[in-house]
């Protein structure tokens, strides 16, 4: 799709709320607030990511510009999705799922420690067209935003597919502007994915990569340059399918998930267990849904059997997870159509 089929119109943002009304999702800032505010509690014991006045601590303070919004909604979704509970074989309010180097207040301070990288990638790309040039900028601030990651969580690898998989759709979304739909943004996103980086320095292959060569699996970089499918073709509708019926934005956010989890060839997975890993969790996630999804008893029971087999195999699905919380930005600024 070409950059002037994306139309620029700013429309309210809407992610969905435990505490619905009427409506498929409540405002955003209604939501951020609310995450902020029981992320309070988590994060003091991980030295005060979230301040008393309900907002995340950075140098520069909240930015009241498109670019600071944009920023703010990519952590906020990485903010719901690490508090979403319980998610199986990853890290919830209940504990650190299959990891020895993560826990949630390490998430919480990486997510606070990505908006101001995310804040950059929205404001390089005011403006511009999916080129080269911006491909390479936005390559060369994910990078230091990775480092400022690293920093925040001692060496922990919280977010590091995050930031490729949300840095995208924030450029992306800021290019298209709130009138266009999530496809739109994805297809954007994908062509800027596709796009060559001539200054990326020269490294070993990634756990990802390594997976991806073995298994022959898309991997991140494939899911990108594809244009999100389990995103927008999956985990999306799950989600607003989810919402409609009724369920709390918890089943939501968990059934959107499982959706995403029953298709995924997620490199996690792959890395920790190898292709049993990943039949195991894409059984299990099928099995949810077949129960009728996580709002149902034996749904949820089914949940709790996927996660108790993760944990068993030391698998961790976090491909799915960073794939959730790109759902959940997306549903922040779309005027979602089915």
């Amino acid at each position: 799709m070409s950059i002037a089929g994306c139309q620029s119109v700013v429309s309210s943002g809407l992610l969905g709320s435990g505490a619905r009304s009427g409506s498929a999702a409540e405002g955003v800032a209604g939501l951020g607030s609310d995450l902020r505010r029981r992320a309070i509690d988590l994060s003091d014991r991980a030295g005060g990511v979230v301040d008393r006045n309900g907002g995340l601590r950075d140098r520069g303070g909240r930015l009241a510009d498109r670019a600071g919004e944009l920023a703010d909604r990519a952590t906020d979704a990485l903010i719901a999705e690490a508090l979403l509970t319980p998610k199986p074989g990853l890290v919830d309010r209940r504990g650190v799922g299959a990891h020895r180097d993560l826990d949630l207040a390490r998430l919480l301070r990486s997510a606070a420690s990505l908006r101001e990288g995310f804040r950059r990638m929205a404001e390089c790309a005011a403006g511009q067209a999916p080129v080269q040039p911006l491909r390479e900028e936005l390559a060369q601030i994910g990078r230091e935003a990775e480092r400022q990651m690293l920093a925040a969580t001692g060496g922990s690898n919280a977010h590091r597919g995050a930031i490729w998989v949300l840095g995208l759709l924030v450029a992306a979304r800021q290019l298209c502007g709130e009138g266009a739909a999530a496809m739109d943004v994805a297809d954007v996103a994908a062509h800027i994915a596709r796009l060559p980086d001539r200054f990326a320095p020269a490294a070993l292959p990634s756990n990802g990569a390594r997976v991806c060569q073995k298994y022959g699996v898309p991997g991140a970089r494939g899911e990108a340059q594809d244009g999100f499918p389990h995103v927008t073709k999956i985990g999306l509708p799950a989600l607003q399918r989810a919402r409609l019926s009724g369920v709390s934005e918890t089943h939501a956010q968990l059934d959107a998930l499982m959706a995403i989890m029953a298709h995924l060839p997620d490199t996690c997975l792959l890395h920790r267990g190898g292709p049993a890993a990943l039949e195991a969790a894409q059984g299990g996630a099928r099995a949810v849904i077949n129960a009728g999804g996580t709002s149902t008893v034996e749904g949820w029971r089914a949940l709790l059997a996927l996660d108790a087999e993760l944990l068993t195999r030391w698998a961790s699905p976090g491909g799915c997870a960073d794939l959730l919380a790109a759902c959940l930005f997306l549903d922040s600024g779309d005027q979602w159509k089915s």
